[in-house]
């Protein structure tokens, strides 16, 4: 069988898990990043596993696409995941009223679901504001940003995997109207040159649709970047989350010894320029201390912004209205043969996008190899510093 090539662009957790998926299959990868791996919107997420219960209510779609990703993780990478759910917490009476849409919405997502009396909200979560009126417990969970995409990369160059961190995209290479391949410039070196392919996916993330308009195709993305705080202290065990539509600030991730307050949202044109509102820091203080008040006296560890890559065209005021799913293009259905982009979702979702991506290629080259990332245990992350035999 000829042995087909596939360039993927990006080294996020999405271009990672393709590049596992596409090898596994059996096909030759080059991976290139422009910097070091997962440097982009994926280091720097706040490391939620979602169980989907976020999503519940607005996007369901979303929501499915967490919870089956959620329990496929944990059996591929269970050692780079704290499994220790996540409670949605009723601090006003407006966010009681919310309980019956959220539990229907979890329900009919699949999203397994417990109710908790206040006192026994506080009995797991002692720092819980004292206005604690009900909470509900679900599957969420903890994952580390950087070592999940790693253990995707170390599997992926243990089964032959080019990895090119530093290498960055300047062209896409074309015959008529197919893409060819890619030109690189090498940041180490500052030397370009060439690299064929069959086929090129852009897994690029926010910069997905940069990349797109360089093979002269349009990919409809909004990067809305968010501001996350990281305060010094373990405040809760579990994932907290306020009982009411997603909004500003509403969720507290424990990671290690941190507690990372999250998230704004708003819209911006370039995912390279991304600020850090001090209003906006000031607005994770306020909000997360609406449910854990020892927010607000928390000694600081570090405030940052990342662009998520919403699918959807522009003109988005704040992202919170688009949908956090993802979508594959095939843009031979523009007139661009060989280039495939795929943008969107979340980091719990990437192996389930790499899956659909990887679908998509191999009915383009002919190729019958079914997905296996399903069920193959991951390498551990060490593994991707190791050179392989």
């Amino acid at each position: 069988m000829a042995t087909f090539h596939v360039l993927i662009i990006g080294g996020g957790a999405t271009g990672a898990a393709l590049a596992h998926d596409l090898a596994l299959r059996g096909l030759q990868v080059t991976l290139v990043e422009r910097g070091e791996v997962t440097s982009g919107t994926t280091g720097r997420h706040h490391g939620l596993l979602h169980s989907g219960a976020r999503y519940a209510v607005k996007d369901q779609e979303s929501a499915r696409e967490c919870i089956e990703e959620n329990m496929i993780l944990r059996r591929i990478a269970p050692e780079s995941l704290e499994l220790n759910d996540g409670l949605f917490v009723a601090i006003t009476e407006e966010d009681v009223a919310y309980r019956d849409l959220f539990l229907e919405g979890c329900a009919q997502c699949g999203i397994p679901t417990r109710e908790l009396t206040r006192e026994e909200a506080l009995r797991l979560e002692p720092n819980l504001s004292p206005d604690l009126k009900l909470a509900v417990q679900v599957p969420d969970g903890t994952m580390d940003a950087m070592r999940i995409p790693l253990r995707f990369l170390a599997t992926a160059k243990h089964n032959g995997a080019v990895i090119k961190p530093f290498t960055e995209v300047v062209a896409i290479l074309k015959q008529g109207n197919t893409v060819t391949g890619v030109r690189v410039r090498d940041h180490r070196t500052e030397k370009e040159y060439e690299i064929g392919a069959d086929i090129v996916v852009n897994a690029a993330g926010p910069w997905s649709e940069k990349v797109a308009a360089m093979a002269g195709v349009h990919v409809p993305i909004q990067p809305s970047p968010g501001v996350l705080l990281a305060l010094r202290g373990r405040l809760c065990n579990m994932v907290i989350n306020r009982l009411h539509r997603s909004g500003d600030g509403d969720i507290i991730v424990p990671q290690r010894g941190l507690s990372v307050v999250g998230t704004s949202s708003w819209v911006v044109e370039d995912p390279d320029n991304l600020p850090v509102p001090e209003d906006h820091v000031q607005l994770m203080y306020e909000k997360g201390a609406e449910m854990v008040p020892m927010v607000k006296q928390a000694p600081f560890r570090a405030a940052w912004s990342a662009a998520r890559p919403l699918v959807g065209e522009r003109g988005a005021t704040t992202g919170r209205e688009l949908s956090r799913t993802f979508k594959c293009f095939d843009h031979a259905d523009e007139g661009v043969e060989g280039f495939v982009t795929i943008t969107g979702g979340k980091a719990t979702t990437a192996r389930g996008m790499a899956e659909t991506t990887a679908n998509v290629v191999c009915q383009k080259l002919g190729v019958d190899a079914p997905c296996r990332t399903r069920e193959v245990v991951l390498l551990p992350h060490t593994a991707y510093y190791v050179q392989p035999d």
